[in-house]
């Protein structure tokens, strides 16, 4: 029920932060190409949206190369165990 609440408030300050930025106009250029005219509401949002999907691509990324270190570590962990075992039912290599 707070998670609603919370919800319904922040997308409230969004709406609001829309309406209220209707009329403020901007250009944006990219070097070649320039776009006029752009509500500032828009260029927020986007820069927003593209923050986040690089942030969601980068913690993925962390996720997987902790996840692949571990997985080394354990197969790491697991031959010292195995050879440990061998050199002590044979010390010389013959089984």
């Amino acid at each position: 029920m707070i998670r609603l609440i919370f919800f319904i408030l922040i997308f409230a300050i969004f709406m609001a932060f829309i309406v209220l930025n209707l009329e403020h106009k901007t250009d944006i250029s990219f070097g070649l190409i320039t776009f006029e005219d752009i509500p500032v509401f828009l260029s927020i949002l986007a820069s927003f949206a593209l923050g986040m999907l690089f942030a969601i691509h980068l913690a993925f990324s962390l996720s997987r190369k902790k996840k692949k270190k571990a997985e080394l570590q354990d197969m790491k962990a697991e031959n010292q165990a195995k050879e440990k075992i061998k050199k002590e039912v044979s010390p010389y290599g013959i089984d």
